[in-house]
């Protein structure tokens, strides 16, 4: 065979392969995130019904809406689950076999999602929604890790970025199914909820025929034939002797060193500012009330004189603004980099904030400011969608090393999902006490946050891991002054492990 259908190859492995791993994975938290919108008043219904039933008590409107919050907040906390268990789930089973094993989860919770109504239980659609919730706490986590050390490094962060491709195409698929003349009806609503299980049967047809992360297979598992072969059949014919000998060194770093916990790295000077920019950006994520807009936008929508009925079709946008956006993004993600888009994108989000916030503030005086108001809704989630959206699911696979690489994963999804339920609880507060100033914190978290890339985040576009590593001992060891102080590492060099405090 030769370079270029080796080439050829490689690209359509690797093409094949992203569907197969996200449709099953990332593409269920935007899913599950949207299908909940539609059947908002069958379920509460439902509630109300189950009550009459069993206890001969019909609930308070106010008593059903808590029980309905419940049931959709609950989804985080399983997140934050399955945030905390993937990291050891990743390093025990790898990487490809986790993806597979989470399916457990999910085809749980859609069998009982399906079979509440006949049950009369609105207790096994919360449990079905832990469940799911903790399916995608885990493949939010594990499948960027998994692009991320399947992707030769100059696709690495296209690759990398796909995750969040098919989070926002789960968000609109989701919407569409969700619409009253497919799955958005009252008799078909348990069916609306049990429908996140054909991805995952999907998943399980396909996956198994696609390799094992390299990286794992020769660090974690010491398996030098299977990382080749793997190799083999994600690049082709051609494996590139640099890529082999940057998986050798990063193995020889890692020689001796078992994997790291979450709490190892707080104390670890010499990853201190890689888990310090973890910590913002992916806190960030969440506390820049991109989600929250998917709430507002009723509201917002109502007030610019779209009738009711058909808001349910404009909200499809808003989806669809993020989709496009991401594919925009992984398109410039090589070519642009991750520090300018994720800059970039805060302070754009930022912008769009304050101009919505004095758009609401004049709705009532100037007569096209309902407008204005969309129109920022849409720009805040395009503005999302090419930064932040995708590069933070990006960067725990670059500036972290194999060994502290789950940890990281670990958390910066703890901090995504419980950020996210944070602001789920307090959102309706914030609007009721705020009232059309209730974006401003949300435009201080993008400033504070784009201050924070620009001056402190490292450039890792087009680098080797141990470059980038390198890049960041230079500042966690910046005020030590001598080399003398840095930490040792072992580097890999014809065949031999040699001992040096540079690069």
């Amino acid at each position: 065979m030769s370079g270029e259908q080796g080439k050829k190859g490689s690209l359509r492995t690797l093409a094949l392969m992203v569907p197969s791993a996200a449709i099953g994975g990332t593409l269920q938290y935007g899913y599950n995130l949207s299908i909940m919108n539609a059947p908002t008043t069958y379920v509460q219904n439902f509630i109300n019904e189950t009550f009459t039933d069993r206890w001969g008590v019909r609930l308070n409107v106010y008593q059903v809406t808590l029980v309905w919050s419940f049931i959709v907040s609950i989804f985080s906390l399983g997140g934050l689950t399955g945030a905390l268990i993937a990291g050891p789930m990743s390093i025990r089973f790898g990487r490809k076999k986790t993806l597979l094993l989470n399916n457990v989860f999910l085809m749980l919770s859609s069998l009982l999602a399906l079979t509440s109504r006949a049950a009369r239980s609105f207790e096994m659609i919360l449990l079905s929604r832990v469940l799911v919730g903790i399916n995608a706490g885990i493949s939010m986590n594990v499948q960027p890790m998994y692009f991320g050390e399947c992707a030769p490094k100059h696709l690495r962060g296209m690759l990398s970025l796909s995750s969040a491709i098919f989070t926002s195409f789960g968000v609109v698929l989701g919407q569409v199914v969700g619409l009253r003349e497919i799955l958005g009806s009252e008799s078909c609503w348990e069916y609306l909820l049990a429908s996140n299980g054909i991805p995952g049967f999907i998943q399980l047809l396909t996956l198994p025929w696609f390799p094992e992360s390299p990286r794992y297979l020769l660090i974690d598992r010491g398996d030098k034939e299977a990382c080749f072969k793997a190799l083999w059949r994600l690049r082709g014919c051609e494996v590139s002797q640099s890529e082999v000998d940057e998986i050798l060194q990063e193995k020889a770093q890692s020689e001796g060193i078992r994997p790291r916990q979450p709490w190892e790295l707080f104390r670890d000077r010499s990853v201190r500012w890689q888990l310090l920019s973890i910590i913002v950006i992916s806190s960030a994520m969440q506390l820049c009330g991109n989600d929250s807009i998917y709430f507002y936008a009723y509201y917002v929508f109502h007030q610019a004189g779209i009738p009711a009925d058909m808001i349910q079709y404009i909200t499809i946008g808003t989806g669809s603004c993020e989709f496009l956006a991401c594919i925009v993004s992984t398109l410039l993600i090589e070519r642009m980099g991750r520090k300018v888009l994720l800059m970039g994108g805060y302070i754009l989000m930022t912008v769009w904030a304050v101009v919505f916030t004095v758009a609401l503030c004049l709705e009532h005086k100037v007569a096209w400011m309902p407008y204005l108001s969309m129109a920022c809704l849409f720009t805040y989630i395009l503005s999302f969608g090419m930064g932040p959206a995708g590069v933070t699911g990006v960067l725990p696979t670059e500036i972290f090393t194999q060994a502290a690489r789950p940890a990281a994963y670990m958390i910066a999804g703890f901090l995504m999902w419980f950020c996210l339920f944070i602001l789920g609880m307090i959102f309706p507060f914030l609007v009721s006490s705020l009232g059309q100033f209730c974006f401003v914190p949300f435009s201080i978290v993008c400033l504070l946050t784009a201050l924070y890339v620009g001056l402190n985040l490292p450039e890792t576009k087009g680098k080797t891991l141990t470059v980038i590593a390198s890049e960041f001992d230079r500042m966690n060891f910046k005020k030590a002054g001598s080399a003398e102080t840095q930490p040792t590492r072992a580097l890999y060099q014809l065949g031999e492990v040699c001992q040096t405090t540079s690069f």
